[in-house]
C-alpha cells in the first residue's frame, strides 16, 4: 500500500547531530585533531575576553566554523551563518546545539578580528604543525615557497587619486566613476575603503585588481603546509616574505621555489642562513642566480630522469 505524503513535522527529535554524522565521514577525524589544538589554547583563550559584560562568541566555535568556511570554500559569514543555522554536519562540527541560534554575520565578523589582533590564528596554524611533527608527519629537510594573489574585497570604484577631495557621489550604492584616459598606480592612487590593498596583477595579459599576497611553505615529504602569512601585494612580497620563513629552517634544509624568487638577494640570502635554494632557473630577460651548485642536481620536479625512474 502507497504511504502518504505527511507534511507535518515531528514536534521533538530525540536524534543528535552526533548521530547523523556517518562514522567514517573526514570530518570526525579533522574535529579530533582540532580539538586538541583547542585544549592547549583554552589558557590563551581566556586572556582575550573581559570578566564583566555579555558573553562573546565561544573562541573555539569560532575557529571551527572558520575551519568550515575554508574546507569548503564559503565565500563569505553571511552563507557560512546561513549553512550553520540549517547544516546538521556544520552545526555538530562548530559545537551547536540543535535549539542553539547562530550569530549575526557582523558579530561573527567583529569577534574573529578579535582574534586576529590576539594572533590566536597564527598559535592556531604553529599547533598543528607541531601536532604533525609529534606525529612523524613532517620532515625537516626539504621545502618549497610560493604565492599568490588574494583579491580584496574592495572594488576598483574606491581607486581614487590620493589628492582628490571628498565628494559627494550621484549613487552612494553604486557611484559612476571614469577611468578613461586615466594612468592609475599605487604611488598616486589608494583605495578608500581598504587603503593597504595595492592593485597587483598575476601575470602579463592579466587584469590587475586590488589585492593582497598570500604566501605558503609547504613540506615536500609530507605534502603539509608548515607557515603561512598574508602581506601587500607589492613586487617583492613573495621574496621577502619567502626569506622570512627561511629563517625558521634548519641549517641544512632545501628550499624549491618558481623562476619569479630567482634574484641575487634571494639566493644569496638563502645561503648565508645555510638553507639550499633549489629554485627555477630564469635565464629569460637577466642573467640568473642559480649556477652549477643547484643545476647538477637531478631535477625536484616534472618528468622523472632515468637514474630517478629506478
Amino acid at each position: 500500500m502507497r504511504g502518504g505524503d505527511r507534511q507535518q513535522p515531528a514536534m521533538f527529535s530525540y536524534i543528535s547531530p552526533e548521530a547523523r554524522v556517518p562514522q567514517d565521514h573526514p570530518l570526525r577525524a579533522i574535529r579530533t585533531l582540532v580539538d586538541e589544538v583547542l585544549a592547549e589554547l583554552a589558557p590563551r583563550f581566556a586572556t582575550l575576553d573581559s570578566r564583566v559584560g555579555r558573553p562573546s562568541i565561544p573562541p573555539e566555535q569560532l575557529l571551527r566554523a572558520q575551519l568550515l568556511q575554508v574546507l569548503y570554500t564559503v565565500r563569505s559569514e553571511r552563507p557560512l551563518m546561513e549553512q550553520l543555522d540549517y547544516n546538521l554536519l556544520f552545526r555538530w562540527f562548530v559545537g551547536r546545539n540543535m535549539d542553539d541560534s547562530v550569530w549575526d554575520p557582523t558579530v561573527f565578523t567583529k569577534n574573529r578580528q578579535r582574534l586576529l589582533d590576539g594572533e590566536v590564528a597564527t598559535a592556531f596554524l604553529e599547533r598543528v604543525v607541531e601536532q604533525a611533527r609529534r606525529r612523524g608527519r613532517l620532515s625537516s629537510e626539504h621545502f618549497t615557497v610560493d604565492g599568490t594573489l588574494l583579491e580584496a574585497w574592495a572594488g576598483l570604484k574606491s581607486f581614487k587619486h590620493k589628492d582628490e577631495g571628498a565628494r559627494p557621489p550621484d549613487d552612494p550604492g553604486n557611484p559612476t566613476v571614469d577611468f578613461h584616459g586615466e594612468r592609475r598606480s599605487n604611488e598616486t592612487h589608494a583605495s578608500t575603503t581598504d587603503p593597504e590593498a595595492l592593485l597587483a596583477r598575476k601575470g602579463k595579459g592579466r587584469e590587475a585588481t586590488l589585492s593582497y599576497a598570500g604566501h605558503a611553505m609547504i613540506d615536500n615529504r609530507y605534502g603539509l603546509g608548515v607557515n603561512a602569512e598574508a602581506t601587500q601585494a607589492t613586487g617583492t612580497a613573495e621574496r621577502a616574505a619567502g626569506l622570512e620563513m627561511a629563517s625558521a629552517l634548519p641549517e641544512g634544509s632545501t628550499m624549491g621555489a618558481d623562476k619569479g624568487y630567482d634574484t641575487h638577494g634571494f639566493v644569496e640570502a638563502l645561503r648565508r642562513l645555510g638553507v639550499t635554494p633549489h629554485v627555477a632557473q630564469n635565464t629569460s630577460n637577466r642573467s640568473s642566480a642559480i649556477d652549477g651548485r643547484t643545476t647538477r642536481h637531478p631535477r625536484l620536479s616534472g618528468e622523472p630522469t632515468e637514474a630517478q625512474a629506478h
